[in-house]
């Protein structure tokens, strides 16, 4: 199967999938007890006001109506009104999203970065000190509840040290950068703004190494059992042979062809990080799609709730299907 081939076949295994995840959403949210439009006032309402706010976000009509209604809205970008002010989410989306993905790469970042260098170091001396030290590690950061490793670097470094912030994405009393991307790290440089770039980073710090402690320990371990499998491989013990320095035989090599289990992980990590930084998000006050969320259930905001849970679904699938082709990339066999 050529390379063409497969990236039809998977987009086309990817529009099954992202259905019934819509439908799943749909109909869960829709069998939950109680009546959402009665929950919102949360007293007892005129029939005809009630009515009427009912008619104005589609729930007077039958399920399977709203259901066909819904899924036309979203091929055009159309995730609903919100419960509190009729304003489209689809804008609440788009303003929220970028603080989350911004959030995600760096996080992403740091967990891959350290967990490859600290996984590489442990395989390279297997069965010693540091090996089970390292292991130790992976085994603890992942193991932390991350609103409690959070908290704790807030009281390290924001309240004790006083070196860091602890909240919030930009110092509250300057302007950010114009939007352009909504990544902030990213628009201050695009328009030449330094001093804005290190405070985005600033505000970054405590979040990332919370969010990439966590995942780090995965890496570590992928990468260091990966690693000895392949560090004992006849082609590494060739290279050693023929006088192939280390440092050369560990990362061109080794970690090379030990790379594509950790890039599939890479991948599943990610849109797990998109949809799963809610804790985060709330300990640090970081205004993404985590504590949009939360404000969404405390108002009791249903379709809210149900565009948010629906635009995580579809970050997944679409995530999950560049890991697909990203790996096919790398390694061909998998198209046959």
């Amino acid at each position: 199967m050529s390379l063409k081939s497969y990236v039809v076949t998977r987009i086309l295994l990817a529009i099954p999938m992202v259905l019934l995840l819509l439908t799943f959403v749909f109909f869960v949210i829709r069998v939950m007890p109680g009546d959402p439009a009665l929950l919102h006032f949360e007293r007892r309402v005129d029939p005809a006001a009630l009515a009427e706010f009912r008619r104005r976000l589609g729930l007077d009509q039958p399920i399977p109506i709203q259901y066909i209604t819904y899924l036309g809205g979203l091929f055009v970008g159309n995730f609903g009104l919100s419960m509190q002010d009729f304003s489209p989410i689809v804008d609440h989306l788009i303003a929220r999203f970028p603080a989350t993905l911004e959030l995600a790469i760096y996080s992403m970042l740091f967990a891959v970065i350290l967990g490859i260098i600290l996984g590489v170091f442990s395989s390279k001396r297997y069965d010693s000190t540091t090996d089970h030290s390292i292991r130790l590690f992976g085994i603890i950061t992942y193991a932390i509840p991350v609103f409690f490793l959070g908290m704790i670097l807030q009281l390290i470094f924001a309240v004790w040290l006083r070196v860091l912030p602890s909240g919030t994405r930009f110092d509250p009393h300057y302007v950010p950068p114009p939007r352009i991307t909504g990544l902030y790290t990213i628009d201050s440089l695009l328009t030449g703004n330094l001093w804005a770039f290190m405070v985005s980073v600033r505000y970054l710090i405590l979040p990332t190494v919370t969010l990439g402690l966590v995942l780090c320990g995965i890496f570590i371990r992928l990468t260091r059992t990966n690693m000895i499998e392949t560090l004992r491989k006849d082609f590494v013990v060739a290279a050693e042979a023929r006088g192939l320095s280390d440092s050369r035989i560990t990362y061109q090599y080794a970690l090379r062809n030990a790379f594509l289990p950790i890039l599939t992980m890479i991948g599943l990590q990610f849109a797990v990080l998109l949809a799963g930084a809610v804790l985060t998000e709330t300990t640090f006050s970081w205004p993404g799609l985590g504590t949009y969320i939360v404000d969404r259930i405390a108002h009791r905001d249903y379709t809210a709730i149900q565009g948010t849970v629906v635009f995580y679904a579809i970050l997944v699938a679409v995530v999950t299907l560049i890991v697909d082709l990203l790996y096919a990339a790398f390694d061909p066999r998998i198209r046959f």
